[in-house]
């Protein structure tokens, strides 16, 4: 049995669609599985022993009608028995189509349900007690017999990639004695990034409650001047904590930084997913406009929190769709003196 699993794009997704190997390598332990994702994207899955092989879509490839349509015809020849889409976008879709497999499984759309032997359609609600991106992704395996079984994304690091990052730290003047904190200062965008002075108070909040706190900010360079910004509004206490310029100078590396880490705190997104698949606790901020329950649990494995606009003020679908319209004016509302609470009682269950 040859199959073929196709997730582009957010390294999140990536990152949460790999479960799926580990439950087809259960059904089919002799089987090939191969994934297809975005070049960049890479470093989340490197070393899972439950995928054969990658196969990368790179920036030429998006840039590209030919160079798109060569990779087409090359996946052709590879002749699955089994193509998986979870992406569900049109060169997904394009990619099960050109495929010579026989069974082809995404979830239901309109205008591609004819590309398709089995239209999955999603769940808007959880009924596993489990995030809806964990338990949408395992419906698409329902065809095939297997069972709904929660599963956790899982990110697997060597061990030389582990001993360099603590010896990076050490020279840092970090102290593997002394509690350390990645902090997940900036969003992927201003729409889901919790505004300045406000993180600088939680911040202050953190340091306050834990003495010792050593802080790193995870940034990437073209955003060192929002993040110097959050850094410039922390009190002249809590700055004395923060290692401003101890940060990974590659994905691979940030990831081994984290796992060394007490905790992950900050703003939804990419990095909060990978804290968990290294098991490590997060304190997650979602974006008003977002669905917590796409991406969070309250039954989900490990020590993680996650806050919500509506966990403290009435809120219903039309705020939502103005959050997205403008968020600053709905992360304003989402007050510090809300979150305080919560994030103390986490640190203190760490």
């Amino acid at each position: 049995m040859k199959i073929l699993v196709v997730q582009q794009k957010m390294i999140g997704d990536v990152l949460t669609s790999s479960i799926l190997f580990e439950a087809l390598r259960a059904k089919y332990p002799d089987g090939q599985l191969d994934y297809v994702i975005n070049s960049h994207t890479y470093a989340v899955v490197e070393n899972n022993p439950f995928i054969d092989n990658f196969i990368f879509i790179t920036p030429e490839m998006e840039k590209s009608k030919i160079a798109f349509y060569r990779f087409l015809k090359t996946l052709k020849k590879k002749k699955y028995d089994l193509v998986i889409d979870v992406y569900g976008k049109l060169s997904s879709t394009l990619i099960s189509r050109f495929t010579s497999a026989k069974i082809k499984i995404a979830y239901y759309k309109k205008h591609t349900a004819f590309v398709l032997t089995h239209p999955i359609s999603r769940i808007k609600k959880p009924e596993n007690n489990a995030s809806l991106a964990i338990e949408n992704r395992l419906r698409l395996l329902e065809p095939l017999g297997i069972p709904f079984k929660n599963r956790v994304p899982k990110i697997y690091l060597k061990l030389k990639e582990i001993t360099t990052a603590k010896k990076y730290l050490e020279t840092s003047q970090i102290q593997s004695s002394k509690p350390l904190y990645m902090i997940s200062v900036l969003g992927s965008s201003a729409i889901k990034t919790y505004p300045a002075k406000y993180m600088a108070i939680l911040l202050d909040t953190l340091v306050e409650h834990k003495k010792d706190a050593q802080i790193l900010f995870n940034y990437i360079p073209k955003q060192e001047e929002e993040a110097q910004a959050i850094y410039d509004y922390c009190l002249p206490e809590t700055q004395k904590h923060i290692y401003f310029d101890v940060f990974g100078k590659s994905l691979r590396e940030f990831l081994a930084i984290t796992q060394q880490c007490d905790a992950l705190i900050g703003n939804e997104g990419g990095a909060n997913n990978m804290a968990k698949a290294l098991n490590i606790p997060t304190f997650t901020i979602f974006s008003p406009y977002l669905n917590k329950a796409n991406w969070f649990s309250e039954n989900e494995p490990g020590n993680n929190v996650a806050i919500h606009l509506s966990d403290y003020i009435s809120y219903n679908e039309t705020d939502k769709t103005e959050a997205k319209k403008n968020p600053e004016s709905y992360y304003l509302k989402l007050k510090p003196e809300f979150i305080k609470p919560a994030l103390k009682n986490f640190l203190s269950n760490l």
